[in-house]
């Protein structure tokens, strides 16, 4: 809701030096305060661990990878949601070393030629991943060291994380302090965290202290959450989790809440009394429909319909009968919910604007890998539905290239932007000019000086629930195949309001087909292609995976160089 009282408000942070320096003053701030609550078994109840102990829990296991020469070369971190992969980040850096976060959908092929890229010296892994890391060890001829979240003894080939913890106690209780000696670079390179996971296209932003503690600072000015609990349901390899939910939570003294997974919102909402949660617009939506699907059950639409109106008529997000007018809704978010943030993709914004009229507060946010992620976000006195947001403090938005509409490409600079690409200066010159980051996205801003995103990244697919797809990547796949000569991917939103299938125009290699198979018609070339993709789609994670293709008769337009002219395809409805 914009309210222009604060529409330059800023509320009291402290200054960061580099991401040691969150984790110690938050210790100092709230010591024996809940930084996380974790759940030791499915089902379980939550218990909370504080800020103290967390401390000493990344200080042993960074004193016992320092001891073990772990932490000359990066440290790679895969696995779901979990304590430990928090405890394994912070260790890596607040020793001055670097973290890899990876994506636990990626395959074994995908992993290995990512640890390679990276030069990781060891991997942290969850038990659950074991047969995949042993798979991409195998195709990367070793590593380091293999260190198990889940192993509770160290084997020849295979250490356990906690006993290195453990380690790491006693060698500190001996008076080991090498780690805490070590000196921090505020500048350098303490994340590297790759775009996509695909052979030879993934780009490595690496990612500063600085660059990092600028963002938690910058948001901690717009959006305050001090010491509410915040449910963590987002993939923590993603910074937009790992910098917003994480690293933010831990500067404001917020405790955070492991959520057992997508199935267990509600309930483990409901179980930590949940504050606070940041999404992506598909799980938001979907939340959203499952309102209004029971009001329609109940037969409660017509008079929900009407409440809301009379909230959004008289500002009654500020009215303090408007949770008792929505108890119900209340009540399905865990009955303490205060705060919603979307970010990852755009939202409907009138999904925004129902719950604020219910008297839950929703926000959203704009950002890039590339800008540690957030470059702006709306702030929590201050905001607009349809807006991305407002530029973080420090960071300049500009809009090249207007055209009649003010509509042009985002183009930013800011204490956030990345080092560069890991190893590609050519990529890095692409993009980063005279420290100004192109976005590739299209927007405009508004007289108040909100950002408006409308139009995404020229060539990649944004899923409903914040998830980059290349094209390039998943048509690097399908060109394997000897029957496909060219192929076009891009998205189309299924039914109204649901997510985004990944879609293909092909242009089939016809000699190949004939000289392999002979002549055959329409319908057998489309059972051969079926095949094709088939065999690309086993080389993927789900979500990127071809589900429907058309077959051209003719190939693609291109350009003098030839590029297909992507900006000139009309899509054949596919099959």
């Amino acid at each position: 809701m914009y309210n222009g009282k604060y529409r330059n408000a800023l509320y009291e942070t402290r200054p960061l030096r580099d991401i040691r320096d969150l984790m110690n003053s938050s210790v100092e701030l709230y010591g024996d305060r809940p930084a996380y609550l974790v759940k030791r078994r499915p089902g379980g109840a939550y218990e909370p661990i504080s800020f103290r102990a967390f401390r000493r829990d990344v200080t042993a296991f960074g004193t016992a990878l320092l001891d073990a020469g772990l932490r000359e070369k990066p440290v790679a971190v895969v696995g779901e949601n979990r304590y430990e992969w928090i405890v394994t980040y912070l260790a890596a850096v607040c020793g001055g070393g670097v973290i890899v976060p990876i994506d636990r959908e990626l395959g074994a092929e995908e992993i290995a030629h990512l640890l390679a890229r990276a030069e990781a010296g060891c991997i942290v892994y969850s038990g659950k991943l074991e047969t995949v890391v042993d798979e991409a060890l195998r195709r990367l001829g070793g590593i380091g060291a293999k260190i198990s979240m889940d192993a509770t003894e160290n084997e020849e080939t295979r250490l356990s994380m906690k006993r290195l913890i453990e380690r790491g106690h006693a060698l500190m209780r001996d008076g080991a302090k090498e780690y805490f000696r070590v000196e921090i670079d505020p500048r350098a390179m303490c994340s590297l965290i790759f775009t996509s996971g695909t052979t030879g296209l993934a780009k490595g932003v690496m990612l500063s202290h600085a660059n990092l503690a600028a963002n938690v600072v910058g948001m901690a000015k717009f959006v305050r959450v001090v010491e509410w609990t915040l449910l963590s349901v987002l993939p923590m390899h993603h910074t937009y989790e790992f910098t917003c939910s994480i690293l933010g939570a831990m500067y404001q003294g917020c405790t955070v809440a492991i959520c057992e997974g997508l199935k267990h919102i509600v309930k483990n909402m409901a179980e930590c009394k949940a504050n606070v949660m940041l999404g992506v617009p598909l799980m938001f939506e979907k939340m959203h429909q499952k309102v209004w699907k029971e009001a329609e059950r109940t037969g409660k639409a017509k008079m929900m319909r009407r409440a809301i109106a009379v909230s959004k008529a008289v500002g009654g997000q500020k009215l303090r009968t408007t949770k008792r007018m929505f108890k119900s809704v209340h009540q399905a978010m865990g009955g303490e919910m205060r705060l919603l943030i979307a970010g990852g993709a755009a939202i409907d914004p009138g999904v925004i604007e129902d719950f604020n009229a219910m008297g839950l507060k929703m926000i959203q946010g704009y950002g890039m890998t590339e800008n540690s992620p957030i470059i702006a976000v709306n702030k929590d006195r201050c905001s607009k539905a349809a807006a991305a947001g407002i530029p973080m403090d420090g960071t300049e938005v500009r809009i090249e290239g207007k055209d009649g509409d003010g509509i042009g490409e985002i183009v930013y600079r800011g204490p956030s932007v990345m080092l560069g690409y890991y190893g590609d200066p050519g990529e890095t010159a692409k993009v980063l000019r005279d420290g100004w980051l192109r976005s590739g996205d299209y927007g405009r801003m508004d007289g108040d000086g909100f950002l408006y995103v409308t139009g995404r990244k020229k060539n990649v697919i944004v899923t409903k629930n914040g998830k980059n797809i290349f094209p390039e990547e998943v048509e690097y796949y399908l060109l394997k195949s000897p029957y496909i000569e060219e192929a076009v991917v891009w998205g189309k939103e299924e039914g109204r309001g649901g997510d985004t299938v990944i879609c293909a125009d092909i242009f089939p290699d016809f000699a190949s087909i004939e000289k392999d198979c002979g002549a055959v018609g329409t319908e057998e070339t489309r059972k051969i292609l079926q095949a094709a993709i088939d065999s690309a789609n086993e080389k993927m994670p789900p979500y990127k995976r071809v589900r429907r293709f058309s077959v051209r008769e003719e190939e693609f337009e291109k350009t003098t160089t030839k590029k297909i002219k992507r900006h000139l395809l009309k899509h054949e409805e596919p099959t």
